[in-house]
């Protein structure tokens, strides 16, 4: 069907087919607002007044620091709808972090709260040059030198509402949608560029093998700033017709209450989200008939957990999937009917129409069963990196192949296990933790003069990353005060849990740091 949400190719228009489509099933419940798809298009359509009457023209940065919060989705549709790029930020980001995207994308405007969780975000940014920054929306509540959403929304009245749907309409399939930053292993964060018409298609295949349907009620507590949250999650839902009910914060009892009071069908997530469901001594009080469909990642996970969230949590479809944000977030995924072994021990085979090699050093395809790096190519890879044409030409090959770092051994139905990630990075509950990143945030305290961080097991989290320090001449450095230091100046799941005093780390010839023998230390 021509008129269909899984055949927009734009995300304006996947907006306006949905309307059309699924009109007043609800598409989105949070507390007390409910949307209908109708009046999600509607309330998009403000937005993009907004926007518009704002300055901001097709191709702005305009980026979003919030939790997942019904605005967020608002302030989305209306942005994009006005041909600016989506700018996401993470929100246990730290000044300097935050600073560091949004002068690297020129972000115009900034949407995000006045606070959250005890965290002033404005006031993070105090310190912080922003030179190309012209305005900052509070999605909620109100903050000094900001403008409140509902301001800024009233000012959209002053853009005719025809000319923004001529703005939306304008919107091409290979115009940019988002910018999302990865660390990749330089250290320095990148904005992964990816179109809108890319987007749609990767996504109308993920939710499809998925299996997400009409009437679907899909609880997103993966983070809106990650490709699994937004693209795989409100996306996907209005792609599909499933009610987007997005959840702010991590918590297990009230993640079963949502579950039981809301009917979720839909409850993806890393393997420590069900994990902690599980191990939850109180589950038994809580009616989870309603769970249909778990899409899991981020980790290598036991065989008898993919039992487990079928006998005790009732999910009749249990899939893994595999991909980084340089690949639209999927390379690779399980399909249903797919055995729990395959499931639990593999990241499953490539999407339609995407290939998928393992190779060796010397770029040659190895034959199945041999660890190589993982390289992609298809309409999933992402257009390059911002205004970072070496790191861009580093990733991508002359013919077209995404070099992912990531190490896997393909078996001969072309399914892909994943034996070593990015170079060094690491999983902490979800997030990827990569300690080049981590290592430059240490040096700027000035007491170290060597810092090594690897990642090592944690029976709750998957992986925990440990820190080796050697301290800068004149400086009394303990455990402790690197953790304080890092608590106050990175994101919470960047910290070190655990940190080693040393005269010297291991070097090679090279002078590179000879990581494999600080796990060989880790493990004792």
């Amino acid at each position: 069907m021509e008129s269909s949400p899984t055949t927009a190719r734009t995300i304006p228009q996947l907006v306006r087919r949905a309307a059309e489509s699924f009109g007043d099933r609800s598409a989105l419940e949070d507390g007390a607002v409910s949307l209908s798809f109708a009046g999600l298009a509607e309330a998009g359509l403000q937005a993009t007044r907004a926007f518009c009457a704002a300055g901001i023209r097709p191709g702005d940065r305009v980026a979003i620091w919030a939790p997942n919060i019904h605005e967020w989705i608002v302030a989305a549709i209306g942005l994009q709808s006005a041909g600016a790029v989506l700018v996401t930020l993470n929100t246990r980001f730290k000044g300097a972090e935050a600073g560091y995207v949004l002068r690297k994308s020129g972000a115009r405007i900034l949407c995000t709260m006045g606070e959250f969780l005890g965290t002033d975000y404005i006031g993070l940014l105090e310190h912080e040059h922003l030179p190309e920054l012209e305005r900052i929306v509070v999605l909620r509540d109100e903050a000094e030198g900001a403008l409140r959403w509902s301001e800024f929304l009233a000012q959209g009245n002053a853009f005719p509402a025809a000319e923004a749907r001529q703005r939306a309409a304008a919107v091409s399939p290979d115009d940019l949608s988002d910018l999302l930053f990865t660390s990749g292993t330089t250290g320095s964060p990148k904005g992964v560029m990816t179109t809108h018409g890319q987007n749609l298609k990767v996504f109308e295949v993920w939710s499809g093998l998925v299996g997400l349907r009409a009437g679907d009620r899909y609880l997103i507590i993966n983070p809106f700033f990650h490709s699994f949250g937004y693209k795989a999650g409100w996306v996907s839902a209005l792609m599909r017709g499933a009610t987007s009910l997005p959840h702010a914060v991590f918590d297990v009892p009230a993640v079963l209450e949502r579950i039981a009071q809301d009917r979720v069908s839909m409850l993806p997530g890393p393997p420590t989200l069900y994990q902690s469901m599980l191990a939850y001594p109180e589950r038994g009080k809580y009616d989870l008939s309603s769970l249909r469909l778990a899409v899991t990642g981020a980790a290598a996970i036991p065989v008898e957990l993919v039992h487990r969230m079928g006998r005790e949590l009732g999910f009749e479809t249990v899939l893994t999937a595999y991909g980084l944000t340089e690949s639209c977030g999927v390379v690779s995924m399980c399909r249903e009917g797919d055995a729990a072994e395959t499931i639990a021990t593999t990241s499953g085979r490539a999407i339609p129409d995407v290939e998928v090699r393992c190779i060796d050093a010397d770029g040659k395809e190895l034959p199945r069963g041999e660890p190589g790096e993982v390289v992609v190519r298809g309409y999933n890879v992402m257009q390059g990196y911002f205004d970072d044409p070496s790191e861009t030409a580093a990733a991508i090959d002359a013919e077209g192949w995404l070099h992912t770092g990531d190490i896997a051994v393909m078996d001969e139905r072309g399914y892909l296990r994943i034996t070593d990630r990015s170079k060094d990075m690491y999983i902490m509950g979800g997030f990827n933790c990569y300690p080049a990143e981590i290592e430059n945030l240490m040096y700027t305290s000035g007491a170290f003069a060597q810092v090594a961080v690897i990642g090592i097991p944690d029976e709750r989290m998957g992986e925990v990353g440990m820190a080796f320090v050697v301290p800068a001449s004149g400086k009394d450095v303990t455990p402790e005060s690197v953790i304080s230091w890092c608590r106050a100046n990175m994101a919470n799941y960047k910290v070190p849990r655990a940190v080693e005093i040393v005269d010297e780390l291991p070097m090679n010839a090279s002078g590179k740091v000879m990581k494999f023998m600080l796990r060989e230390r880790a493990r004792g």
